[in-house]
């Protein structure tokens, strides 16, 4: 016989109340059990000495004859110091799902176009905001700049407007020098 040291539900609708039995495996969870050997009530703040009561010599002779404790029971076997539990490790519990990992990878593609787009919207409108500016520059060389004027002449007229200074007549320069 197959026995288990385990907890047997009592109480009413969501007001628990737990038993501490050893029971025949094979036995419903409430139903039919050997011995009871203490109690457990989930009610109760963690640090009451009344939430769990074990009688730890017969914790410890069921144990003995090779009754296995839930491992919910073992934990409290291991407060009490009756039976050591191996702490449990489990690194891949937080790690997310196949399907996550999909979900993140499209929502990572996703926002990258939707910056792409806006980076190619604001250079688009930079050379927007730019062109008018070109055209008022390459109108104002034309105004400015005389018929019998080089290229060389045309080039230092544009920069000198598009950088705001003050503009020199090239034909003026020439005729001077």
């Amino acid at each position: 016989m197959a026995t288990s040291i385990r907890l047997s539900r009592g109480g009413s609708k969501k007001r628990p109340y737990y038993k501490i039995v050893v029971a025949d495996s094979r036995s419903p969870r409430d139903g039919r059990f050997i011995e009871r050997i203490g109690s457990y009530n989930p009610l109760l703040g963690k640090d009451n000495p009344e939430r769990v009561k074990i009688d730890a010599e017969r914790a410890k002779h069921w144990i003995s004859v090779g009754a296995q404790p839930t491992d919910r029971v073992a934990r409290f076997l291991d407060v009490a110091g009756v039976k050591e539990r191996a702490a449990r490790n489990n690194p891949k519990k937080a790690e997310p799902g196949e399907k996550a990992k999909e979900r993140a990878e499209e929502k990572a593609a996703k926002i990258a176009e939707a910056e792409e787009a806006a980076k190619e919207a604001a250079e688009a409108a930079a050379a927007a905001a730019a062109a008018p500016a070109e055209e008022a520059v390459a109108e104002a060389v034309a105004d400015e700049v005389p018929a019998d004027a080089t290229a060389a002449d045309a080039a230092a007229i544009a920069e000198e407007i598009a950088e705001g200074g003050p503009v020199a007549d090239a034909g003026e320069e020439k005729a001077e020098g």
